[in-house]
């Protein structure tokens, strides 16, 4: 067993760590602070390599990928730190669909002519990107080069669009599909440099085109891209309602879920605040880092769910921006549709309406974090609908909510009446805890 300390990148940095593996940048071999591809750890990571002489870098299931020596650190974000040094790949290799495209520049480059004709992709072709590259054929099969890292095809996934690139292939013989996984940089220019660094690397000859990201599409590559990504009520969808602690977030959310499951519109998921913290993240702290930690678990498990169809309601407090983002971020990766709710009911109604006497104690400095007293909440400046809870009904509400999703096609009509019961009135101390455990 290594005694070097174990780090497992993000995603994006994973694919970083590939493309210096497979000698994509070469002779780029490192880790730098102003280069294309860089590595942040935390601070004792980089102490801990420092001092044992590197860092093994895995993949999400602890397989070793490389090692990566710390000659020096420069501050990143927090406490955390980038990592300056050189990476030796090590045996292991990453597990994932279709992972027989992947392959260094080596091989399309020694195994194609020169005068092959190269098409970028990064999205579905477009019919006037398979236009052109007929227009631009010789005799010679094309090879089809899918930049497949991390933020690359926001509108299907990875496998979906290596899937439509081995349709299009289908149609030439002796054509290639090659995959690379190069995440998408920041800026455009940046980005627009970095694509064109690494077809030149891949591609056996000068012919280059890049796909345009789009446009029409044929019939069959509009079919795969169907497939994997449904639109309308075959989308999953996450929805996360936030808002203050007793705002009545998770009494919308509550109602929400039992009409879904009374009219059986949707497969529903419910991953209310007090159910997580009882299961998905037990043990866990009210500091801010695991409060994070706690809706990054909610947002992936969200995910998840949606990723196959389903309907994944989520009403925990979600007080922080960041995290919000990230939930947004899992939800469009998988392929779900996200729809976030601000419950916007004021902090005076929510302190008046509290009959546990929470909020008494926080002020009174006998519970620690308590968000709207002890600890901020950041309020969304993105939600796609915005609640009130102040006066009104749970009918009122719950159909406002419906209205929304009905009008972006999540949900159809028949909602509204095949249900076995409608909600009475309630307040928006409804959703107080009898204890913390959503705070």
């Amino acid at each position: 067993m290594s005694s070097l300390p174990q780090f497992a990148p993000s995603a994006r940095e994973l694919d970083d760590v590939e493309l210096l593996r497979m000698g994509v940048l070469s002779p780029l071999d490192r880790f730098e602070e102003s280069a294309e591809v860089a590595l942040v750890v935390p601070a004792e990571v980089a102490r801990w390599g420092r001092e044992r002489g590197g860092i093994e870098l895995t993949d999400p299931e602890g397989v070793p990928l490389a090692i990566v020596q710390v000659e020096r650190t420069y501050p990143a974000r927090g406490d955390d730190v980038g990592v300056v040094g050189r990476v030796t790949a090590l045996p292991g290799t990453v597990s994932r669909p279709f992972g027989h495209l992947y392959v260094p520049p080596s091989v399309p480059r020694t195994e194609l002519p020169d005068d092959t004709v190269t098409l970028v992709l990064e999205a579905p072709p477009t019919a006037a990107d398979l236009e052109e590259l007929d227009a631009r054929l010789g005799s010679v099969p094309p090879l089809f080069l899918v930049l497949a890292g991390h933020g690359r095809a926001p509108q299907m996934s990875t496998p979906g669009l290596l899937r439509t690139a081995m349709t299009v292939a289908g149609r030439y013989s002796g054509s290639r599909v090659v995959a690379v996984p190069a995440a998408r940089r920041d800026g455009v220019r940046r980005d627009r440099l970095f694509k064109e660094a690494v077809a030149e690397a891949y591609a056996p000859g000068p012919e280059i085109l890049f796909a345009k990201r789009s446009g029409d599409l044929d019939p069959e590559v509009a079919a795969v891209v169907a497939a994997d990504r449904p639109e309308g009520t075959d989308q999953g969808v996450v929805l996360l309602f936030t808002g203050l602690s007793g705002s009545g977030k998770s009494t919308i959310a509550q109602s929400l879920h039992n009409r879904l499951v009374e009219s059986a519109a949707r497969t529903v998921s419910f991953l209310d605040g007090d159910r997580v913290r009882r299961n998905l993240s037990r043990g866990l702290t009210f500091s801010r880092e695991d409060r994070e930690t706690n809706i990054e678990r909610i947002g992936w498990v969200a995910a998840e769910a949606a990723r196959h169809g389903g309907f994944a309601i989520c009403s925990p407090i979600a007080p922080f921006e960041r995290t919000r983002t990230f939930v947004r971020e899992q939800a469009h990766q998988a392929g779900a549709a996200f729809v976030l709710i601000y419950v916007a009911t004021p902090l005076e109604e929510c302190e008046r309406c509290d009959r546990k006497g929470l909020y008494g104690r926080a002020r009174r400095g006998e519970i620690e974090h308590f968000t709207g007293i002890s600890s901020p909440y950041e309020v969304p400046t993105d939600a796609d609908l915005v609640i009130d809870t102040t006066g009104r009904t749970l009918e009122g509400e719950l159909d406002e909510v419906l209205d929304h999703l009905i009008g972006r096609g999540l949900l159809d009509d028949s909602v509204r009446t095949e249900c076995v019961s409608r909600p009475g009135e309630t307040t928006a101390s409804d959703d107080l805890s009898s204890d913390v455990s959503m705070l």
